[in-house]
C-alpha cells in the first residue's frame, strides 16, 4: 500500500498497533452487552415480578431503537467530528449503565439504562468497525471486520457465562454487574489516552480511488443503502433479520429455558456458547469472505441460523439446546462480517462511513422489532410459536439475499451507483 508524506499507510501490517488496540477496546464494548445476556431478563421476571414477556423484553426494545438511531448519526458525526471523538462520546454514555443496573429500584430504570447502552453501542462499536476498515484499506475488509466482531462477540459470550456463574452463587445483583464497571472504565480510558483518529487513512484511500461526479447527500445515501442498490438492500434486510432473531433469543431464551426447568448457571452456558462461537469463528469467516465472496456465506449463514432456532423450539433437552446454540453461532459468524464487508464493497470511500451507519441502523432496529414481536407472539401463542416464527423469517431473509444480491469480487470493489 502507498503511504503519504506524513507516514500514513493503509494495511494491517502498517497499522497493527492501532488495529490491536481497537480490537481490545471492542472487546470491552461487547462485554457491556454481555453483562445483560443472562441476568437482566431474569431480574425483570424474578426481582421485579414482571409477568408479561412483552414487558420483560422492553429493555431490549429501548436498546435496539436507541442503538439504531445512534448508528444512523454515527457515520455523519464521524465524518464531521472525527472517529475518535465519537468513540469517546460513546463511552461517556456507557459509563453510568452498570451503576444504574446495580441500583435500579424499578424495571423502568433498567429500560432507561438500556437506552444509554444503545447510545454506547451505536457510537463505540460503530467507530471500532469504521476505524478498522479505514486502517486496512480495501483488500482486507473481511479480515478487519472479522477480527472486530470476534473480539466483541467473544466478550459477549465470556461475559454471559461469567454473569451466569456469578449469579448462581451471589444472586442476580450486584456482583455479576461489577464486570460492566471494569469494562466501562477501561474502555473509556484507552479510547481517550491511546486511540488515534483514522481520517487521514480515508484521505489516502480517496486519493487512489475514482472520484465521484458529485457528492451524495445523506438522504441520497440513506435511500441508496436502504432500497436503491440491490446489494445494499439485500445486506440491510439480512442485517435487520439477523439482529431480529438475536433480539428474540436475548429476551426469550432465558425465560423459555427457565420455564423448562433449567437453572441460571446452565442458562449462562447456553447464552455464552452462541456469541462465543459467533465471535471466534469470525476470525475465519471474515477472511473467507475476502477470498470466496460475500453472498454464499450470507445465504448459508441465514439458513443455518434458521435451523438452530427451529431446533431450539422443537426440543426440550440441554444437549439439543447446546447444539442449537452452536448452529446459531456458526450461522451468525458466516453472516455478520460478510454483511459489513459487502456494504463496504458497494460504498464509495467518501460516503462509506455514512452507508455503514445506515446499514447498522436497519440491522440494530432488528433488536427492537425482534424482541417486541417475539414478546407479543409468546404472550398470545407461547414461546415455541414465537421462536418458530422467527426461524421462518430468518430462512426467508436468506432467500431474499440469494435472489437479490449480486456477487461483487472483492478485488474489483466497484462503488455503488444506483441499482447495480
Amino acid at each position: 500500500m502507498s503511504a503519504t508524506a506524513s507516514g500514513v499507510a493503509l494495511g494491517l501490517k502498517a497499522n497493527w498497533k492501532q488495529f490491536s488496540l481497537l480490537v481490545l477496546i471492542n472487546a470491552f464494548v461487547g462485554g457491556m452487552v454481555g453483562i445483560e445476556r443472562t441476568v437482566v431478563p431474569l431480574i425483570g421476571s424474578e426481582e421485579f415480578g414482571v409477568a408479561s414477556t412483552t414487558l420483560v423484553v422492553s429493555f431490549i426494545v429501548s436498546f435496539g431503537v436507541v442503538k439504531a438511531c445512534a448508528n444512523l448519526v454515527s457515520g455523519q458525526l464521524a465524518d464531521t467530528w472525527g472517529r475518535k471523538r465519537v468513540l469517546i462520546l460513546g463511552w461517556l454514555f456507557g459509563l453510568p449503565v452498570p451503576f444504574i443496573i446495580i441500583s435500579a429500584p424499578s424495571w423502568g430504570w433498567i429500560v432507561a439504562a438500556n437506552a444509554l447502552l444503545g447510545i454506547n453501542q451505536g457510537f463505540a462499536w460503530s467507530m471500532t468497525v469504521i476505524m478498522k476498515v479505514d486502517l486496512v484499506g480495501p483488500k482486507s475488509r473481511g479480515l478487519a471486520v472479522g477480527l472486530n466482531e470476534f473480539a466483541g462477540y467473544l466478550a459477549v459470550g465470556v461475559t454471559a457465562f461469567l454473569t451466569g456463574y456469578l449469579a448462581s452463587r451471589y444472586g442476580l445483583r450486584p456482583v455479576p454487574i461489577y464486570l460492566g464497571v471494569g469494562y466501562a472504565i477501561l474502555g473509556a480510558a484507552l479510547s481517550i489516552l491511546l486511540v488515534r483518529d483514522t481520517r487521514e487513512h480515508v484521505r489516502l484511500e480517496l486519493a487512489n480511488h475514482p472520484k465521484q461526479a458529485s457528492p451524495l447527500s445523506f438522504r441520497e445515501i440513506f435511500m441508496l443503502t436502504s432500497f436503491g442498490d440491490r446489494n445494499l438492500f439485500a445486506a440491510s434486510q439480512a442485517g435487520l433479520v439477523n439482529n431480529l432473531n438475536d433480539g428474540m433469543s436475548w429476551g426469550l431464551f432465558p425465560l423459555f429455558f427457565v420455564a423448562n426447568g433449567l437453572g441460571v448457571e446452565r442458562i449462562g452456558i447456553l447464552k455464552a456458547v452462541y456469541p462465543a462461537v459467533w465471535g471466534i469463528l469470525q476470525v475465519a469467516t471474515g477472511p473467507l469472505s475476502d477470498r470466496w465472496g460475500r453472498k454464499g456465506l450470507i445465504v448459508a449463514g441465514m439458513w443455518v441460523q434458521a435451523a438452530g432456532l427451529l431446533l431450539t423450539a422443537m426440543t426440550r433437552d440441554f444437549g439439543w439446546w447446546l447444539l442449537a446454540s452452536l448452529l446459531l453461532g456458526l450461522g451468525t459468524a458466516m453472516v455478520y462480517p460478510s454483511l459489513i464487508a459487502a456494504v463496504s464493497d458497494a460504498s464509495h470511500p467518501s460516503w462509506r462511513a455514512r452507508s455503514l451507519s445506515v446499514y447498522r441502523f436497519w440491522r440494530d432496529l432488528g433488536y427492537a422489532i425482534g424482541a417486541l414481536s417475539a414478546g407479543l407472539i409468546a404472550d398470545f401463542f407461547g414461546f415455541v410459536a414465537a421462536i418458530g416464527a422467527i426461524a421462518a423469517l430468518t430462512f426467508l431473509s436468506g432467500a431474499v439475499v440469494a435472489i437479490a444480491m449480486r456477487e461483487t469480487p472483492p478485488a474489483s470493489l466497484s462503488p455503488a451507483s444506483g441499482d447495480g
